[in-house]
């Protein structure tokens, strides 16, 4: 299997030289680095190549790197039923770079461009309809950015008085925000059943 994506990666780099910038094989999957101005095409090339025949989108999402200059990694998993091969596409972007949508080419991603927005706040030029798709539509923020608080900003609950769901900024009592990190099994007084084995060895 190794052998035959390693092939199947020298095909796509020979091909398309002018998209990927670095690929391997690690755990039994294809990666390829490819250039955001440059994922249009080469999803493309993936899809019609008779060699590759990627026709099935999986899926989209995206990692943050909140260090590194280029902040976000883009991620896209094709699958080929042909071929029997699956391959994961990685764009490394700044926090303003805006990346080409492949709806044109795989009408699927719609949704996942939106989830990506939605959690990310990655935007994508040529969308159809880029709009929030999990959260609220006045939500604040994008809730898998590494900086997102876990607390969020608002809180919601259903109002007796007003008989409707109201929006509150998040108010956390003090004795919520401390944090000791202890593992709950350092320390304790007591023994859990089987603890003692550990005492006096196996028998």
């Amino acid at each position: 299997m190794t052998e035959a994506l390693n092939e199947l990666g020298g095909h796509i780099e020979t091909k398309r030289p002018d998209c990927v910038l670095g690929w391997d094989v690690s755990h039994g999957e294809l990666n390829v680095n490819v250039a955001p101005a440059s994922i249009l095409g080469l999803v493309e090339f993936l899809k019609t190549d008779p060699t590759c025949r990627f026709s099935s989108l999986v899926d989209i999402t995206a990692v943050d790197y909140p260090q590194r200059p280029k902040r976000f990694d883009v991620v896209y998993h094709f699958l080929s039923m042909y071929q029997n091969h699956r391959i994961r596409l990685r764009m490394a972007i700044r926090d303003e770079d805006i990346v080409p949508s492949i709806t044109g080419v795989h009408p699927s991603a719609d949704w996942f461009e939106r989830e990506v927005f939605d959690m990310f706040g990655i935007l994508f030029s040529g969308h159809p309809d880029l709009r929030r798709i999990l959260t609220d539509y006045g939500f604040r923020g994008h809730p898998l950015r590494k900086d997102f608080p876990t607390t969020g900003y608002v809180e919601l609950r259903y109002d007796e008085e007003l008989k409707r769901v109201v929006y509150e900024p998040v108010n956390l009592v003090q004795e919520y925000r401390q944090f000791d990190f202890m593992s709950p099994w350092e320390g304790a007084e007591y023994i859990l059943p089987g603890d003692e084995k550990a005492e006096g060895g196996a028998k």
